[in-house]
């Protein structure tokens, strides 16, 4: 049985049972606490092995590939004056783990993971939807 490695991470809809936040801000990045959904996805991603994350976008979701960038001036910024980096913590992958898909169109589910079929390949794969959120207790 082969390892599953690859995640594919459907965030190309339109967001509409959020209007009008998500009007602006794509929903995957709508803060809980102190974190946006698609970074609570990501870390799950990571616990449970997963090396590589293949983002499947649309139109207008620029901000996800942003914020698991380097953000040069922010990052650099926070070091001269001696701030804290932790929170940025988990926010940049290793080169190579993050790939950027564009659904053209917004035709569902099932084509925003079609879309994704060339870097998937034939691997086992998982499929986290980062707008299902759940939290469970440590330890169970």
């Amino acid at each position: 049985m082969k390892r599953i490695r690859k995640a594919v991470f459907p965030v190309a809809g339109l967001g509409t049972r959020f209007l009008p936040a998500t009007k602006a801000v794509p929903k995957e990045l709508l803060a809980v606490v102190d974190r946006p959904l698609i970074q609570y996805a990501v870390d799950e991603a990571i616990e449970a092995g997963i090396e590589q994350m293949i983002f499947v976008t649309g139109r207008g979701k620029n901000a996800i590939e942003d914020h698991f960038d380097m953000a040069f001036e922010l990052e650099s910024t926070q070091r001269e004056r001696g701030k804290d980096m932790s929170a940025l913590e988990g926010t940049r992958l290793a080169p190579g783990n993050a790939v950027f898909i564009r659904q053209q169109e917004p035709l569902g589910l099932g084509h925003a993971i079609w879309c994704a079929r060339d870097i998937v390949g034939d691997e086992p794969f998982a499929i986290i939807l980062p707008d299902e959120f759940m939290h469970g207790k440590p330890g169970c």
